[in-house]
């Protein structure tokens, strides 16, 4: 039986929908979603199989100019989306003119393999709006195949997944047939947490947090899980914190939820934040939650 198996990956601003698309395509939260720009950190892959296929998606950090240590190390996740896809999806969203970084522009335009553009939230525009976005990004992107969607609200995401399984080689998977993703629950624990930051604090509190999953042990009926969320300055930790705990507390409930959805089991979550000073521009520190890997 023939069998065809690629690497697809997405590439974009901050906040375009990159992340809701590959959920959208996995049937998985496996990246966080927020309406607060840069919310994806990592490169996560979302692996989706069938009988004759498997598509390894690619969710990568939006594109920034680099201002600290922890961004540099994001772009370099994006940079790495270039090296080894069958298929390249660059979402942009309606409204939207130019990519941030010029030097990525230039290769998706010259790229040697297929670009996918997928013009992103046409539920929030017009006919004629949408025309003349289609004509504008045919011009800017003329190697590219263009197609309108709603990720959010899965207009056009079956055929984008259709038109990705034409495009693909033939090959056999490159993973286990059972396996959603490359990485940890540790991994997901984490992200999770982050989340419900980044839904309830403000300003620089939600990139100034990394999380550590310390303790993660499954039991038959529940899961026991220690994590600490790290900030910059002791007056983060307060705020995280908040009056009396209640603060945590909220991130902690929310995200037990969501952790029981993920694991289909009871979880017990415990939470703690310490102060870990800089560690946005520390390289061991990046090294240590994945990133400059």
């Amino acid at each position: 039986m023939n069998h065809k198996a690629g690497f697809v990956n997405i590439i974009g601003n901050p906040n375009v929908g990159k992340s809701t698309l590959m959920n959208a395509f996995v049937g998985e939260k496996l990246s966080i979603i927020t309406s607060k720009a840069q919310t994806t950190r990592h490169r996560i892959l979302g692996i989706v199989n069938g009988d004759d296929f498997q598509v390894v998606l690619s969710d990568t950090p939006g594109i920034i100019k680099p201002a600290y240590e922890l961004q540099e190390s994001m772009m370099g996740f994006v940079k790495s989306a270039f090296e080894d896809a069958d298929v390249l999806i660059y979402m942009v969203e309606i409204g939207e003119q130019e990519l941030k970084d010029e030097a990525f522009f230039k290769k998706i335009t010259s790229s040697k393999i297929p670009v996918l553009l997928l013009l992103n939230k046409i539920d929030k525009s017009d006919q004629e709006q949408l025309e003349t976005q289609v004509q504008l990004w045919a011009k800017k992107v003329p190697n590219a195949e263009i197609i309108p969607i709603s990720a959010l609200e899965g207009f056009q995401v079956k055929e984008v997944f259709d038109r990705i399984i034409e495009l693909i080689p033939d090959s056999q998977p490159f993973y286990p047939k059972d396996q959603l993703t490359d990485k940890p629950e540790r991994f997901f624990i984490n992200e999770t947490i982050r989340e419900k930051i980044l839904l309830h604090y403000k300003k620089e509190i939600p990139y100034a947090v990394e999380v550590d999953t310390e303790e993660f042990f499954e039991e038959e009926k529940i899961i026991r899980i220690r994590s600490v969320i790290m900030v910059e300055r002791e007056t983060q930790k307060g705020i995280i914190i908040g009056h009396k705990g209640s603060a945590l507390k909220r991130v902690g409930v929310e995200a037990r939820k969501d952790l029981e959805k993920f694991f289909g089991k009871q979880i017990h979550l415990e939470l703690y934040v310490k102060v870990n000073k800089n560690w946005r521009s520390n390289q061991n520190q990046l090294k240590r939650f994945g990133y400059n890997n």
